[in-house]
């Protein structure tokens, strides 16, 4: 049967800022049963590279946390705390190509391109001004890739035909801080292409980001994976899951005493592939895989504090 399905490699890239939590989980399990239904191949990745945001222990919690699940991988896992020299030779090309340019302005932009964004942080737009009138100060320079004003269009296997303006959107974007460390965009796209990553499933509040990475793998050779951008997973109450909640936290959960099948087969559920209550783990779920019974809009599970 596996046959019949291109051969892809998926990942899984928990971001150690806090205990993984069941909206992270479910991104996971689809992220995981997308590729291992095919038969393909899973890698691990710990998106560590805002070490001010690293909490003591939390790493090896979130490898605990996707073992309990039942979810595995190949190879051994990357760490993005690692990887500075392959940023830093990216960057490097990139200036060649003058695809990118210094920037010493927004201190507070800057910081915010290291970690991933969320919904709603995204309102500024830079203006170019460093790009425009190049200026220097008492620090070194951040550095911004250089949007072009033509749409990116691409598809994603749950939004479909996608067309964005990255100019129109946030303008020239951060790839490096000034510090020295390699922003979110840049970093995931060079370690997506080193672990020959060719299916990038998250949630869709990572949707905007698709078009800038896409332009950072045009300006370096690289070849896009396809995308599947899946909706965000709010609580009983209709919030935005987060890691500082115990009633949501997987390991809270684990050390109450609930079962992995009893979680696994909620996140099934809410996918369409299991039935209310039922206990499932994730290698039980393979033959049920199909895409088409995902919903298109936020999920609710029922967990309350």
């Amino acid at each position: 049967m596996w046959l019949l399905f291109p051969m892809i490699t998926g990942r899984l890239a928990p971001t150690p800022s806090g205990g993984l939590h069941l909206g992270n989980a479910r991104t996971f399990l689809i992220a995981w049963l997308s590729a291992r239904a095919t038969g393909s191949r899973v890698v691990l990745r710990i998106d560590d590279l805002d070490r001010a945001r690293v909490k003591p222990g939390y790493i090896e919690q979130a490898i605990e946390d996707l073992r309990w699940l039942g979810l595995d991988w190949d190879g051994e896992p990357v760490f993005q705390s690692q990887r500075g020299p392959a940023y830093v030779a990216a960057l490097q090309q990139l200036q060649t190509t003058d695809a990118v340019y210094p920037c010493v302005c927004s201190r507070r932009e800057i910081e915010m391109a290291l970690h991933a964004p969320h919904a709603g942080e995204e309102d500024v737009i830079y203006p170019g001004t460093c790009r425009q009138q190049p200026r220097t100060n008492h620090r070194p320079p951040a550095w911004r890739f250089a949007v072009t004003n033509a749409p990116v269009e691409f598809d994603d296997a749950l939004h479909g035909h996608c067309r964005m303006d990255v100019a129109a959107q946030c303008g020239d974007f951060v790839i490096f801080r000034n510090d020295g460390i390699a922003a979110y965009q840049l970093a995931t796209v060079v370690d997506d292409d080193f672990q020959g990553v060719t299916e990038v499933v998250r949630g869709d509040d990572l949707l905007s980001s698709t078009p800038r990475q896409i332009l950072l793998c045009r300006a370096l050779g690289l070849t896009p994976p396809r995308y599947l951008h899946v909706p965000l997973v709010l609580d009983a109450g209709g919030e935005r899951m987060a890691k500082r909640r115990d009633s949501t936290r997987l390991a809270a959960l684990r050390e109450t005493g609930v079962p992995a099948a009893q979680v696994v087969g909620m996140l099934a559920a809410s996918c369409g592939w299991a039935n209310a209550g039922e206990k499932i783990l994730p290698a039980e779920l393979l033959p049920r895989f199909d895409l088409a019974k995902l919903p298109r809009q936020p999920v609710q599970l029922p967990v309350h504090d």
